[in-house]
């Protein structure tokens, strides 16, 4: 596939992407050759609900939609990730992702982060504690939300709170 977004351009990009912006342009030029682009109209899927994760992702442009059991339940926008979970734990994805609009995406995949895990590449285990910092930051927030809930005593506000809560939990999977 030939490459549209030059090695600066994708340096620069992740960067000013939350999940990067801690690490330094030289670390991503040392990883830059397992982040591929991927091109996807308005309505293609990228993943299915159910199926093995293999990858995830960063919105370089464009957009997402988190659809779970047919239900769109959250977006994703530009320099939004989604299914970092599935390259550690390995677990069919708990949602369908389907682009919103002609997107462009940088996909890291599993095997290659693999391949850096076990050469011990320093990135990948900073890659790795910002996925548990995220992880533990979401875990957090539910909690905080389903402890809120457990206080309402109105039946439509507590279902309206949880499928905001699956939602939320979905996004990253």
């Amino acid at each position: 596939m030939k490459r549209h977004i030059s090695p600066e351009n994708m340096i620069t990009f992740l960067l000013e992407t939350p999940f990067f912006e801690t690490l330094e342009p030289r670390e991503l030029q040392e990883i830059l050759h397992v982040v591929k682009e991927a091109e996807y109209q308005a309505g293609d899927i990228l993943f299915e609900e159910g199926t093995e994760g293999d990858a995830w992702y960063v919105v370089y442009r464009g957009g997402v939609d988190i659809l779970k059991s047919g239900e769109k339940i959250a977006e994703i926008g530009e320099k939004g990730c989604f299914g970092e979970m599935s390259i550690l734990d390995k677990l069919p994805r708990s949602a369908t992702v389907r682009a919103s609009a002609d997107s462009i995406f940088l996909r890291v995949g599993s095997e290659d982060f693999d391949k850096l895990v076990t050469e011990e590449h320093p990135v990948a285990y900073k890659l790795i504690h910002e996925m548990a910092i995220l992880s533990s930051q979401r875990q957090r927030d539910t909690t905080i939300k389903l402890s809120q809930l457990l206080n309402s005593s109105d039946v439509d506000d507590v279902h309206a709170g949880i499928r905001h809560i699956v939602g939320e939990s979905t996004v990253s999977e």
